[in-house]
Formats: C-alpha cells, structure tokens, sequence
C-alpha cells in the first residue's frame, strides 16, 4: 500500500467536488482574520524587523509583505508573511489537530496570487483544500507528534501549504505528487521554541511556508521524490516513531477541516483559553485582591510548557495559563494590550500569576481532544469559587457572532497601524465576485 497516494487521492477528491457556500464563507473569514492578525503582528515585531531589513538588505519586489508597507521579492514576502502571521500567536487553528491551519497556507498562497494576477475566490479553495490536507495530517498523528516535540503548524503546515499552493497553480498530478515528497523531506518544526522565553515560535510558520514554496519549485522542475515519502522510515515514522501510522480520512466526522478552526478572542495560546474564559466569569464573585490560591485543572497535554509562572516577556505570557487565567480575573479580558511587553511587567500581575497553580485532571484528559476543558478554582480566606469551561468563545461549536468578529478585525487593524478606512475596503472586497488579490493587499 502507497499511503502518498492514496494520501493525495483523498485530498484530490476535495479539490474535485464543489466547495459549499457555508465552506467558502468560512474561508473568507479566515482570510480576514489571517490578514488583521498578520498586520497586527508586524507592529507588534517592529523593532525586531527593523534590525531585520538593515541586516538582511531584502530586494524590492512585486509581492507584499503584508503589515510591513514594503513589497519585496517572493521568497521574503512569504516567509515574513509567515514570522508575522503567528507573531502574536492569535492565528486561527484546530484543537484536535493540535496546530494553527491557516498561517502557513495564507503566507504563501497571497503572494502566489498576486505574481499570477489570481482572485480572492481561488485563492479560497486552494485554502480550503489546504486546511484539509493540514488537518488530516496533523489528526492522523496527534497527541504522539507532539509529545514527540514536534510543532505541526511546521511539519503538517509544509504538507498542506504545499498541496495548496499546487492546486491554485494548476499542477499536474505527477508534479503535485513531486512537490508533496520534497515537502515531506523539508517538513520541521520543533515545539522547543516555546521554553524559557524563546521568540521562534512564529519561525516555524515562516519556514513552513517558505519551504512549501521550494518544494513546489523542486516539484515542478522535476526533481524525483521517494515514491511513498509518508511511508517506510518515512514522514509518519519520522513524525511518531511508529510504523502503524493509518491516516484519517478526508472530511473527517463529515465537516470541512476550516469549519473546525477556531477564531481565538483571547491572544494567547488556546491551551490558556478555558481558563481565562473561567476566570473572567469568577470575576463577577471575587476580587483578585483576595485572592489566596487559583488552582486551574485541565487535559494533561495543556499542562507541560504551559505551567511556568515566571515571565520574562510577552512571548512567555502568551504561553502560561497561569498569567493568562490572572489577566482574565485582573482584567476581565486577554487581548493585546494584557499582553504586551509594558503589561507582563506589571507587579500586580505577576503576583497573581504565581497564586496559580496548573494539574492534569484525569477525567479531562480522558475527553481529550473531544473536549478541550479547564476548570478554574479560586481559594479565597472566605471560601472557594470554581467554574468550569468546556468551549470557550471562538470554538466552532461557540463562535464568534458576525459584530464580535468584526470588532476584533477592527481592532488587529488598528493595532496594525492600518487606517480603518483601508481596512474596511480590504473587509468588504474579500465579499465582493471577482475580487483580485493583488487589489485587496496592495494597501497592507
């Protein structure tokens, strides 16, 4: 049995048959999403970008590095595309799968877009054939991959960015089949960067979309790949360590993989975010003045790297549940601004976050990755309060209502420096028939 292809069989099947309305106006959401999130996350890196462009000296070309207000060439547009688009690790992505889908792929498919003059609609389905091959991929192997110290946002995220980006391209079969098996050569990404302040978190969604864009050129050259490079002491092996891999099918449990992604309303890992959903609602019963002990129990996979109570910086915040459920009981909200570099600073907060204290509770963990809870107990000298959070806000089965999604494009925007009547127009043409991508990110 050749798993490549009966692989690339499935996820051609998507390709072929009509993508549903309800599909297609979830891909535009995520478009949007990925490009506010993307735009908010360049600011966000600014400094670091500007000792970026003064070392590396980037070529002026035609393709959009969006957020940066600079168009470069190819390869640079779409690896910053992708060190901003998860900058803030805001971007959306799917729990089961453990990994953001829509980064990697966006990064790459806009720039492509723009070198062929492609429309918005195209550019959605090859996204949303993307998701599909991205998801399968990571669900197949998932929780093993990561507990391996795998990231998929980098290793599935090459997979799927590349299919995509063949089938927006108009490859033929052979060279789809090529591109594929010099992405499953290429794929990395290591969840390392999430330890002890590391920033390279968003490196691995660059590289993902980078390295999709070398194994299409290697594809289309001609360049032989292994006939089953998923196979044999292949992809899956290398990615698990085991030999009886047996992928899931395509449109898993009978839903597009874009239908399952979340819209994060909370800008910090979705590991944090049952807990920040708790504790905003204790807010209404405790003040975090009195505050003794918070004792936050979830699936034990949320718990390793994602317990720490000490932060040096934005990025490890993102990453705690401690500080992130104290921001929720401090602020009543996560968003940008509880988690910026003056934020995590604070003494008051830092305080609180060491009050916390992160367990594995076996009966969460035995729901896993069908629910993804956290069940949030604060310990005060007058009693204990406690509640629990099995989807919070931003989950597809509890999604954003249409004004929540608009005023957090509105915001990312804002905070991407982009003025808002720019950003409307970008908001209304991803709506509009016949919409040219060059048109919608020449302004970005």
């Amino acid at each position: 049995m050749n798993q490549s292809r009966e692989f690339l069989r499935a996820v051609d099947s998507v390709w072929t048959a009509p993508v549903p309305e309800a599909v297609m106006a979830r891909a535009r959401r995520s478009l949007l999403d990925y490009l506010a999130v993307t735009c908010a996350g360049a600011a966000f890196q600014q400094e670091k970008l500007v000792r970026y462009f003064e070392f590396a000296q980037p070529e002026n070309g035609a393709f959009r590095a969006i957020g940066t207000g600079r168009s470069l060439v190819l390869k640079e547009a779409v690896f910053l595309n992708g060190l901003n688009a998860h900058a803030l690790d805001f971007d959306d992505g799917t729990n089961s799968g453990i990994i953001h889908l829509g980064s990697p792929i966006f990064s790459l498919l806009i720039p492509l877009c723009q070198r062929y003059g492609l429309g918005v609609d195209e550019l959605l389905k090859a996204a949303v054939v993307g998701y599909e091959a991205s998801y399968t991929m990571a669900v197949s192997i998932q929780p093993g991959h990561k507990a391996m110290g795998y990231h998929a946002t980098g290793t599935c995220g090459t997979l799927g960015a590349t299919l995509a980006a063949s089938y927006l391209l108009g490859f033929s079969e052979e060279e789809r089949f090529q591109a594929f098996a010099s992405a499953s050569v290429a794929a990395s990404g290591m969840l390392k960067v999430l330890d002890d302040g590391s920033e390279l978190k968003p490196y691995n969604v660059a590289k993902a979309a980078l390295l999709a864009l070398t194994a299409l050129q290697l594809g289309k050259s001609g360049f032989q790949g292994h006939a089953d490079p998923l196979g044999g002491r292949g992809f899956l092996k290398m990615m698990t360590g085991r030999e009886d891999i047996v992928l899931k099918p395509v449109l898993l449990d009978g839903s597009y993989a874009i239908m399952k992604s979340y819209t994060k309303p909370y800008a910090s890992c979705r590991y944090t975010h049952p807990a920040v959903e708790a504790a905003i609602h204790l807010r209404e019963r405790v003040k975090s003045a009195e505050v003794e002990e918070i004792v936050v129990e979830t699936y034990d996979l949320a718990v390793s790297g994602h317990e720490h109570t000490e932060i040096p910086g934005s990025y490890s915040a993102k990453m705690s549940i401690p500080y992130a459920t104290a921001a929720g009981l401090l602020y009543g909200k996560a968003g940008l601004q509880e988690f910026s570099e003056q934020a995590v600073k604070d003494p008051e907060i830092l305080a609180l976050t060491k009050k916390v204290k992160v367990l594995a509770d076996e009966a969460l963990s035995a729901v896993f990755p069908g629910v993804q809870a956290a069940v949030v107990t604060i310990y005060t000298k007058d009693g204990s309060y406690t509640h629990r959070v099995d989807f919070p806000k931003g989950e597809p089965e509890n999604p954003l209502r249409d004004e929540e999604f608009k005023s957090r494009y509105d915001d990312l925007m804002v905070y991407g420096g982009v003025d808002p009547t720019i950003a409307n127009a970008v908001f209304a043409a991803v709506y509009c028939a016949d919409t040219a991508v060059e048109t919608l990110v020449e302004k970005l």
